[in-house]
């Protein structure tokens, strides 16, 4: 019988390693508590070494990073977005503020990622209709790298820029090469739920130095130089702060550790409801490595237990287990948008399942996960 913990399972909690006290507590000693200060710096050329990005740009979120993005590529009021309907709403949002137009594209069975059948269909249907699509999100859903390859090969065809929403995938890899630093701009995210954490905070990743000059810009108030404080563009409150920063050091210090963890947790469930037939992982097709920031499943039609049983099941026991994502065509502040779907990302978010995935999760925790699970099934 599995126990009902006293101490709650989360389902993706910061883990910190000790360093980043450290850190934290040097900034304070030497009063670096600005926004600006030597451990922005020093995050962003760990973040560049890391991903083997040229230029890394510390921010205050994800979802800033994509804003900027957008801004870059001068996405604005009318212009066309294709964007993943499978994904959480952070890489849609940052459209609208844009005054521009998601088109939401539905997933491919192999990665869950955006297929690129239907991205070359919407492609072609508002080209048709004269529509101006200023570019492709591109999202690595839940660490797994999308089909680069494929999607990039359309991008270059039509030459349409990719940004890609790479806020679950920081060290996940595709074809040897970090996601992120695939398209035209990467994102990466440091919520407190991923695999490394500022506890708030994200980075723009680009090949282009004025790319990366005008984001850091941009993200500071675009203060033009001047004693003075002088305004030549709209400027934003995005940049990472040096206490954060900080953090992020300390973390990044330990992230091939907890890609490790994520992955070895991804295997222990695997092997712990493989006498499950209706239960099925999501595996690493040819040319792809996932960070497994979290370990999904997915019920099959036959299944006698359905995904919210099993949520609730677990939360009876102080489990946090979560739906997949809800796509993006099926929210109410989306439902006016287009979308190309063939009912992939409907089915998943209907049968599939988060499961604890914590780079810190004991192995007890995960067969206390495993055994609520079996239980249902027997």
């Amino acid at each position: 019988m599995p126990e009902i913990n006293n101490e709650r399972i989360w389902l993706s909690p910061p883990h910190m390693c000790g360093e980043e006290q450290k850190l934290v507590a040097k900034a304070f000693e030497t009063n670096w508590i600005a926004p600006l200060g030597p451990y922005v710096d020093q995050f962003e050329q760990h973040l560049s070494q890391f991903t083997h990005s040229p230029f890394a740009v510390a921010l205050s979120s994800g979802t800033a990073a994509l804003h900027l993005a957008l801004i870059n590529l001068g996405v604005g009021k009318g212009d066309y977005v294709l964007c993943p309907s499978f994904t959480f709403s952070a890489s849609a949002n940052p459209i609208i503020y844009q005054g521009a137009i998601p088109v939401f594209l539905d997933s491919e069975s192999f990665t869950w990622n955006m297929d690129p059948s239907l991205l070359r269909n919407a492609i072609l249907k508002l080209k048709a209709a004269q529509k101006k699509i200023k570019c492709i999100i591109l999202v690595h859903l839940y660490g797994m790298p999308a089909q680069l390859n494929e999607i990039a090969a359309i991008a270059n065809e039509f030459q349409i820029p990719i940004i890609e929403d790479a806020a679950e995938s920081l060290g996940s890899l595709y074809n040897d090469k970090h996601t992120g630093t695939f398209g035209s701009m990467g994102i990466l995210s440091f919520n407190g739920n991923k695999i490394i954490t500022t506890s708030g905070g994200g980075a723009l990743l680009t090949h282009d130095a004025k790319v990366a000059r005008h984001t850091t810009f941009l993200s500071t108030q675009a203060r033009d130089q001047a004693p003075h404080y002088e305004h030549s563009h709209i400027g934003y409150n995005y940049r990472l702060s040096n206490v954060c920063a900080a953090i992020g050091v300390g973390q990044l210090s330990v992230i091939e550790e907890r890609i490790k963890a994520r992955r070895s947790n991804y295997d222990y469930y695997k092997q712990g409801l493989s006498s499950i037939e209706e239960i099925t992982f999501l595996d690493e097709p040819p040319l792809h490595f996932s960070n497994r920031w979290l370990t999904t499943i997915t019920l099959s039609q036959k299944s006698k237990v359905s995904s919210e049983a099993i949520r609730l099941a677990l939360a009876e026991r102080n489990i946090e287990a979560r739906p997949l994502w809800k796509p993006m065509h099926l929210q109410p502040v989306f439902k006016h948008c287009d979308y190309f779907g063939n009912g992939i990302c409907d089915n998943l978010f209907l049968r599939g399942v988060c499961l604890p995935s914590g780079s810190s999760l004991s192995n007890s925790q995960k067969d206390n996960v495993i055994q609520t699970i079996k239980q249902l099934y027997n």
